[in-house]
């Protein structure tokens, strides 16, 4: 039970960094070609997985295996090129939805292909064979037949792509607390597997030696980045609040991230407070995760459908305070009825609130969006990561307090702190002048090579 507590870590991990890598590389060289080689490389652990004879083969595939998280903040870059602003939001939640809506058609096809088709003691490895094969065979077919936005267009691009530019001298400063915090989660993760016996004293350092230089890394780039554009100055109609980033940090730590963590316990809640037998705690907490077609999609229509956007964040956020406080409360003196749709009604302001969250993300600052969304999704992922931890030394029922606690705090930095985007429900992009520049240059770029 503990090694499968370590590896519902192990399946979020990676994910923060390979979020906030590939934000970056999309910048540069757009969705199309990092999906492609993301889903190329992701093929390699999958087979690993597949065949793996030993726990440390099981837990460094799996580990590695969860950078395959970073496609969806690729796909959230995807979708806003092809989307306009006014109609964003619910194309982002659609395909959100549809991506979490995968996860668990394959989580219920999966059991049934390695019984069923396969058979014997290593059906189960040719189901996960199959599905790496199938993983690099959409590479090829997505390489082929998407292109980054309509044909013909040109989405401008940040000069350097090593770091997120920011606006202000203060804006660099929250970055580099945020990239600390971002990739020092990460030793949570170490102390874990050293703490299951998966490494010792020597691993465990240079492990943390490792996390020590990647973030003195990535603090260089922010200021290599940042202080020569601050010390030039930048425009005024090139200015964005990073303060927005912050706020849709919190939301997506939050809201994703609890969601993460109470789909990995949240059947053996329901199974230890009833009293009810595995297959029946199952199909209940199955429902947690079914609604997701519906809500995400939900959550950006509303997002796209009302006149401020900030609004429908907060009211997402606080209803999942409401609905993880309900659950926090919870015990088998409840009827069982009443809290499987106390459940499903948390699910909706969870699942909706993601939507809502990407409905903003390509709002914030046009030509960055690839960084924000890796940022953005990775602090999903951090949250994950917390809120399983945590679970290992709390019960179910304080986690779901603390989750609820959480929400209302990002409620409240969304209050304070979210800006309402300009061009909201626009039927283009606001472009700044810098933006303007660079697609001039990118169009002629484009002229000359065609």
């Amino acid at each position: 039970m503990d090694d499968i507590k370590l590896f519902a870590i192990c399946n979020v991990a990676l994910t923060i960094p390979a979020r906030m890598f590939f934000g970056m590389l999309q910048d540069k060289f757009g969705p199309r070609k990092c999906f492609t080689a993301l889903m190329i490389l992701m093929a390699i652990p999958c087979f690993f997985f597949a065949w793996g004879d030993s726990k440390m083969q099981l837990l460094l595939s799996r580990l590695f295996l969860s950078m395959v998280g970073a496609s969806f903040s690729i796909g959230i870059h995807m979708t806003a090129l092809w989307f306009k602003p006014k109609d964003v939001g619910f194309a982002e939640g659609f395909y959100a939805g549809w991506g979490n809506f995968g996860a668990a058609g394959a989580a219920m096809t999966l059991p049934w292909i390695a019984s069923s088709i396969f058979g014997g003691d290593d059906g189960w490895r040719y189901a996960i064979t199959s599905n790496a094969v199938v993983i690099l065979i959409y590479a090829f077919i997505y390489y082929i037949f998407m292109t980054d936005g309509p044909q013909g267009t040109y989405q401008p691009k940040p000069g350097k792509t090593s770091a997120l530019e920011v606006s202000s001298w203060r804006d660099m400063y929250k970055h580099i607390i945020g990239v600390i915090l971002v990739y020092g989660i990460l030793c949570v993760l170490v102390w874990k597997i050293q703490n299951k016996g998966y490494m010792g004293e020597t691993g465990g350092i240079i492990a943390y030696s490792a996390l020590a230089l990647l973030i003195i890394h990535q603090v260089i780039q922010v200021i290599k980045v940042n202080v020569p554009i601050l010390r030039k100055g930048v425009p005024q109609d090139d200015k964005y609040h990073y303060n927005s980033v912050i706020a849709l940090n919190t939301t997506y730590f939050a809201n994703f991230g609890s969601e993460l963590a109470v789909v990995s316990m949240i059947p053996a809640f329901f199974e230890m407070t009833w009293k009810l037998t595995p297959a029946t705690a199952g199909m209940i907490a199955a429902s947690y995760s079914f609604v997701n077609l519906i809500a995400r999609p939900l959550g950006g229509y509303l997002s796209d459908k009302f006149t401020n956007r900030k609004a429908v964040m907060i009211f997402y956020m606080l209803g999942i305070a409401l609905g993880y406080f309900l659950m926090g409360l919870m015990t088998s003196a409840w009827p069982l009825v009443l809290a499987t749709i106390i459940v499903i009604g948390a699910s909706f302001f969870v699942q909706g609130a993601e939507g809502a969250t990407f409905g903003i993300v390509p709002m914030v600052k046009r030509r960055l969006t690839g960084q924000i969304a890796g940022m953005a999704g990775a602090y999903g992922n951090v949250g994950a990561v917390f809120f399983t931890f945590l679970y290992t030394f709390v019960s179910a029922n304080t986690m779901f307090l603390v989750m609820a606690g959480c929400s209302a705090a990002s409620a409240l930095i969304c209050w304070l702190w979210l800006k309402e985007p300009e061009g909201s429900f626009d039927e283009e992009y606001k472009l700044s002048s810098v933006d303007k520049e660079l697609q001039e240059q990118g169009q002629k770029k484009m002229l000359v090579e065609a």
